[in-house]
């Protein structure tokens, strides 16, 4: 625990506690609690009462733990924090002396916080001996944003089913978590849409350097996608078909890129110049690497276009066609959605689109793939081309280009309403559509 007091607290919720201790008790029985472990505990402090299945005892009972900082002020040379305490309503936060408190995380980033915001305000890092309310309800409403994205960001690599961890950082502004957002992991199928499953797979003993038959792509008339690292060997424009659920070959098969997911520890945060939520890096990329799909809600053109009037209204859309043979259907990443949703637009990206067939090979419902354009280095912020064109090397290539946002469009991308361009490039069109 972050602190130790011994100040009584009040006996309430005892029959709750007695109630999850009775289940307990009982042999071969399971009940659902909806108490987390945390508060459980507090349950327990606040009944003074030990539990040795959550680890309450005698020795720790009347340890607290510190949520978040609330105020400073200096007195002579002592420094004292208002604590508030995880478990008890802000009536009960207490003054505190520095000596009293073990919490050096969040210690340390109470006066991160203060430094920064006092830059901001004064020009100057050197804190005052009170603070004004001002500040102290800022570094307040700080220390439950900061919670609530812990939390959010808990939420979401639960959620994932991928390798690469997610984090959440915000050092911009107060914003907390999208209101509206699920994580998903692979398309969810809009009402009267149906994902044929492949009806075959190779038989290859050795799919890169022995492919029988060609192997999947060359089953399609197609060209092996990857080089022995797993980089994409094709052309922008040229479609992926890896191998399937049907396949002889297994995990390991060098023709599984797309489908293990993402592989890398990936940042959402918050930008500085106003373009809202961004992704970045936190390991280098090599050039030609998968890196994300863009997953989420496929709908049909008719409902992208009704759901495109709205979305311009707002000034943002997440509608992406897929285009590949024909404009028949588009994802809708605005509500369900992986880490691609919170992805940015440059007129000079580092992400490229694929389209990728596995176990639906209908042109018309293709896989959204991004590949790094170049070696990303880590801490680089993640961008793709919202309106993306692809130079027809030969037929295959033409089929697809400019599909990003120009999805529920009453009419010609022409009639759209002109987006600015924050990009920062040399490139800059200074316009998205």
């Amino acid at each position: 625990m972050d602190h130790r007091r011994l100040t009584d607290r009040p006996m309430v919720w005892i029959s709750s506690l007695r109630n999850y201790r009775l289940a307990d008790l009982l042999t071969g029985c399971s009940v659902c609690c909806k108490s987390s472990w945390n508060q459980l505990q507090d349950l327990c402090r606040l009944a003074k009462l030990s539990c040795p299945s959550l680890g309450i005892s005698k020795r720790n009972l009347y340890d607290f733990e510190v949520e978040y900082l609330c105020d400073y002020k200096k007195i002579r040379e002592q420094e004292y924090y208002l604590v508030k305490w995880r478990g008890y309503p802000d009536s009960e936060s207490t003054w505190e002396p520095r000596q009293n408190l073990k919490c050096v995380r969040i210690l340390k980033q109470f006066h991160k916080d203060l430094e920064r915001e006092l830059l901001r305000r004064h020009h100057r890092s050197k804190p005052p001996r009170h603070l004004d309310p001002s500040l102290a309800n800022y570094l307040v409403q700080k220390a439950k944003q900061r919670r609530a994205l812990r939390r959010w960001e808990q939420e979401l690599n639960a959620k994932r089913s991928h390798l690469g961890r997610i984090t959440v950082e915000n050092e911009v502004d107060l914003d907390g978590p999208p209101r509206a957002f699920v994580y998903i992991n692979e398309y969810r199928v809009g009402e009267g849409i149906t994902l044929n499953q492949v009806a075959v797979g190779c038989e290859c003993q050795d799919c890169l350097w022995a492919p029988a038959g060609g192997c999947c792509p060359g089953a399609s008339l197609h060209k092996f996608a990857y080089n022995d690292q797993g980089q994409v060997r094709l052309r922008a424009g040229l479609p992926i078909y890896e191998c399937n659920s049907r396949c002889r070959c297994g995990y390991d098969c060098p023709n599984r890129v797309v489908q293990k997911g993402i592989r890398y520890d990936l940042c959402i945060f918050r930008t500085a110049d106003g373009r809202g939520w961004g992704v970045r890096t936190l390991e280098k990329i090599r050039k030609n690497s998968f890196v994300m799909e863009y997953v989420g809600e496929i709908i049909t053109s008719e409902e992208a276009e009704r759901r495109g009037q709205i979305y311009d209204r707002q000034g943002a859309t997440y509608l992406f066609d897929l285009d590949y043979v024909e404009d028949v259907y588009t994802v809708d990443a605005a509500y369900y959605g992986n880490i691609s949703h919170f992805v940015n637009h440059s007129c000079d990206p580092n992400l490229q689109v694929y389209n990728v067939f596995i176990d639906n090979l209908d042109e018309r419902l293709p896989r959204i793939a991004f590949f790094a354009t170049r070696t990303i280095r880590a801490g680089e912020e993640l961008t793709f081309d919202y309106n993306m064109q692809v130079d027809p090397v030969d037929m295959e290539s033409t089929r697809m280009d400019s599909n990003f946002g120009l999805a529920g469009l009453p009419g010609s991308p022409k009639k759209r309403v002109r987006i600015e361009c924050k990009c920062g490039t040399e490139s800059c069109r200074k316009y998205l559509f």
